[in-house]
């Protein structure tokens, strides 16, 4: 059987989980899995892994990232494993994995934060973005959705920044200092943790002064009759950046963008470039963006938020552009127009602007208000579950769906699973072009 099927037999399977969240989410899934019969398995790369399991059905692996390939193909053939669960498909262990896997025929699920954020989480069949499943022809998506519900958007589950940095602690800082214990072990992160914990701490106490820089910020671009765009940067270390781009690196897309927004845009229009929330500060990103926007002479119409609510900040714009962050997603949910540098699920004919970066200044299209709300009724039925990862009731939520989504094969369903995926996955950039 294949993933293209999506028919898998209601017997007894055995479901494989990889690295997930830093989060009790993967063991409550299993725990549940197990409740209708199943069998769970899990594979620990390192003690961060070791600790949101510590359940039956672990094994650990400590030889290197060279014999691992080797490893989990005959381990997957040896369990007759039928289905691998994983967040982070474009991990180079992962990607080993799922090779293997559909070596021998066992469907892979991706668990990852929701596309709906703030309360929502995303499960498909067999990848995201590049390598999702999920229709990119408007006609399917209005079939597919014509007689499904709107989405119930009222937040149901929260969780704190607080919550999301003990566990991600829990998770990284044995893996530092226990790391002898998984002698093969090779992060997939970009920054070791130490660093991103006190570029962290380092912005975390300069919040409140960014916040209300950022107020003042928003509140005066609103105010203007200039229009504006807004830039949303993605993490550095975001997988749909590094995997689904053009681009090496995100200082490619602000060269990019910079400069086409310098040679194309309105002269009165202004751009507000918004760091993501999660950004570590160890890049310099304001320094690097005003000294390239004063090259390009557009320094005074560049305007650099550290903060702020990006909702409010959109809802005023001309438009967005991004490489292919969620963010876009927010965008069009608000009806405005939105540009997309890479691959994302949303970057569909008549959802987003198709024409070329240097003509969507002048008149941004926005998206058809029918096809937008037919999408997020499909999204939201087929591939969205409600509930978060550091919460108590978003984990038993969303753990509870997912299970029972995977038992009844129901992924993707109903009408959101075309096969092959319907996006190519971008080439990139020659760097020494």
């Amino acid at each position: 059987m294949t993933e293209g099927t999506l028919i898998r037999h209601m017997g007894r399977r055995t479901f494989l989980f990889l690295q997930g969240p830093s989060s009790p989410i993967f063991a409550k899934i299993a725990s549940r899995l197990e409740a209708h019969g199943h069998r769970c398995l899990r594979i620990n790369l390192n003690v961060g892994d070791w600790i949101f399991w510590r359940r039956r059905g672990m094994y650990n692996y400590r030889g290197s990232a060279a014999r691992w390939p080797d490893h989990v193909d005959a381990f997957i053939r040896r369990h007759g494993v039928s289905d691998l669960i994983l967040l982070g498909e474009e991990r180079p262990y992962h990607q080993k994995a799922i090779a293997a896997a559909r070596r021998h025929g066992a469907a892979v699920f991706v668990v990852e934060m929701g596309y709906l954020r703030p309360d929502w989480l995303t499960l498909e069949c067999g990848g995201m973005s590049s390598n999702s499943h999920f229709p990119a022809d408007p006609e399917q998506i209005l079939e597919a959705a014509v007689a499904l519900p709107e989405p119930d958007w009222q937040r149901r589950y929260s969780q704190t920044f607080f919550a999301e940095a003990a566990y991600d602690l829990l998770y990284n800082l044995p893996n530092v200092f226990f790391w002898f214990l998984y002698p093969g072990y090779r992060r997939h992160g970009i920054f070791h943790p130490l660093a991103e914990y006190a570029g962290w701490i380092r912005r975390l106490v300069a919040s409140k002064r960014h916040l209300r820089r950022a107020k003042a910020a928003i509140r005066s671009l609103a105010s203007a009759s200039n229009p504006y765009f807004v830039y949303p940067l993605q993490l550095e270390t975001d997988y749909q950046l590094r995997a689904h781009s053009p681009f090496n690196s995100q200082k490619e897309a602000i060269e990019d963008i910079l400069a086409s927004f310098a040679r194309h845009a309105p002269s009165a229009s202004r751009l507000a470039i918004k760091v993501h929330p999660l950004d570590n500060s160890l890049i310099p990103w304001q320094r690097i963006i005003a000294a390239r926007a004063a090259a390009l002479g557009i320094g005074d119409r560049v305007t650099f938020l550290e903060g702020g609510n990006l909702d409010l900040l959109v809802e005023g714009s001309a438009g967005v552009v991004t490489v292919n962050s969620t963010a876009g997603l927010h965008a069009l949910k608000q009806g405005r127009p939105v540009k997309v540098l890479g691959r994302a699920i949303f970057d569909i004919t008549g959802l987003t602007d198709q024409r070329p970066l240097d003509a969507f200044w002048a008149a941004p299209k926005p998206p058809d208000p029918a096809l937008s709300a037919a999408m997020f009724r499909l999204m939201a039925v087929s591939i969205q579950v409600r509930g978060n990862f550091y919460s108590h009731a978003g984990t038993d939520a969303g753990a509870e769906v997912i299970a029972e989504r995977l038992h009844r094969n129901t992924v993707n369903q109903p009408g959101a699973f075309i096969d092959p995926p319907p996006r190519k996955r971008p080439e990139k950039r020659n760097v020494s072009a």
